[in-house]
């Protein structure tokens, strides 16, 4: 089977970032399949274009064997304004469709992923053409998640984003979502039938991360001695709220010097973030580049708790953020200040703490408990690395995709 995905933000080889698309490619070419990618020049968390891009409408790329990519267009107006975002959305739009009609070949079915909503556009017009089955998946409940955060504010391009939602859902023969809560609000709200939704959720790359020696290359590279490292891992964005860890940092100086807080990764808040310990003097913060996925294991086992946070808003409460799932995977506990489904992932596994998002103080008692309870920690770690074995592995979760994927082929012939 020859399987389309049009994925905006697909990582490169040696990208950091969620790899749940580059895993899934991988598992199916192993088993024999062809995977065509048609993604973005400019990378998510940064919103640069890498120079071997400029200049060029596609280009196409080797993932490996059975999979390529075609590197679309995209504006470098990303960075500029949401305005700029969205001509830059509308631009891969443009590109990805010529990309998928003249360079990706006969394939027998599509998956579009979102967001952006954008890629939906991609997909009806694809699946007209080419005349296969598009499978929409929703990673985000947009446009409510950027309505929420407040980086989507003006009212003609809320009304674009709901046409394209509703679009999308129309064009498309088969929806997957990634949380429970994603399909309670798609049949509540949305009006779709829950028998053309699944549920292939995030889920732990246990070929990728894995416990490891704590005292690594990591803690000497950084100097980290034997402090207790509370590590970050993911993008520096608005809705991922960071300043939260430094307000914990701020108290963690004053109450207890033995903890260091990582960050690792990038986004369009960063530079703010590193404004805002520099003025605060907090040497109890590290910022790290981003790295690849091949090295970030060794940040995660370096680390003796780890955490994932967003922005206190209703819409997170239905999302489920993979990192949770590389975290447990390398059996280390983790804090989440997120409500909602990812709390219940937590606390279904007994793999660490729920603290209120945005609350500094909470942040701080939890991580003052991990510290101080070691034994704690390590059955935090055990639990979630035995909960993401038996119910989140990657690979086997490919393979129900992969099911539903030879279900609308077969469904599409008749």
């Amino acid at each position: 089977m020859h399987i389309l995905v049009v994925h905006q933000y697909f990582l490169g080889k040696g990208d950091a970032g969620g790899s749940r698309w580059n895993q899934f490619a991988k598992y199916w070419a192993e088993k024999g399949h062809k995977v065509t990618v048609l993604a973005g020049t400019v990378h998510y968390a940064t919103g640069e274009k890498e120079s071997r891009y400029k200049g060029k409408y596609v280009v196409r790329e080797r993932e490996q064997e059975n999979v390529e990519v075609l590197r679309c267009h995209v504006s470098e107006s990303y960075n500029k304004s949401f305005i700029g975002r969205f001509w830059a959305y509308l631009s891969f739009t443009f590109s990805s469709v010529l990309a998928g009609l003249l360079w990706a070949g006969k394939a027998d079915a599509m998956i579009c992923t979102s967001p952006p909503l954008s890629v939906g556009l991609t997909g009806w017009m694809l699946s007209k053409f080419k005349r296969i089955p598009m499978v929409f998946e929703v990673r985000d409940l947009w446009p409510e998640s950027a309505i929420d955060t407040g980086v989507l504010t003006n009212k003609w391009l809320i009304k674009v984003s709901y046409w394209l939602e509703r679009l999308s859902y129309k064009s498309a023969k088969w929806i997957n979502v990634l949380t429970p809560a994603f399909e309670e609000s798609l049949i509540a709200n949305k009006g779709i039938s829950p028998d053309m939704i699944s549920m292939i959720p995030n889920g732990a790359d246990l070929d990728i991360f894995h416990p490891g020696d704590r005292n690594n290359w990591v803690r000497e590279k950084h100097d980290l001695g034997d402090k207790f490292v509370v590590t970050y891992v993911g993008a520096h964005g608005r809705a991922n709220a960071l300043m939260q860890l430094i307000e914990s940092a701020k108290i963690l100086k004053e109450k207890d010097g033995e903890v260091q807080i990582m960050l690792v990764g990038d986004g369009m808040e960063k530079a703010g973030l590193i404004e805002a310990a520099k003025e605060a003097k907090l040497e109890n913060v590290t910022f790290v580049e981003p790295v690849s996925k091949a090295k970030i294991v060794d940040y995660v086992n370096a680390a003796d708790a780890c955490t994932a946070v967003l922005k206190k808003v209703d819409t997170f409460k239905t999302v489920y953020p993979n990192k949770v799932f590389d975290y447990m995977s390398a059996a280390r506990p983790v804090i989440v200040g997120i409500d909602g489904v990812a709390r219940k992932l937590l606390e279904d596994a007994r793999a660490g703490m729920y603290v209120e998002p945005e609350n500094a103080g909470a942040f701080v008692e939890a991580v003052l408990k991990l510290k101080s309870n070691p034994q704690l920690c390590n059955e935090y770690g055990q639990n979630g690395l035995n909960f993401v074995r038996k119910n989140f592995d990657r690979s086997v979760l490919a393979d129900k995709y992969l099911d539903i994927l030879k279900h609308q082929v077969v469904h599409q012939e008749r």
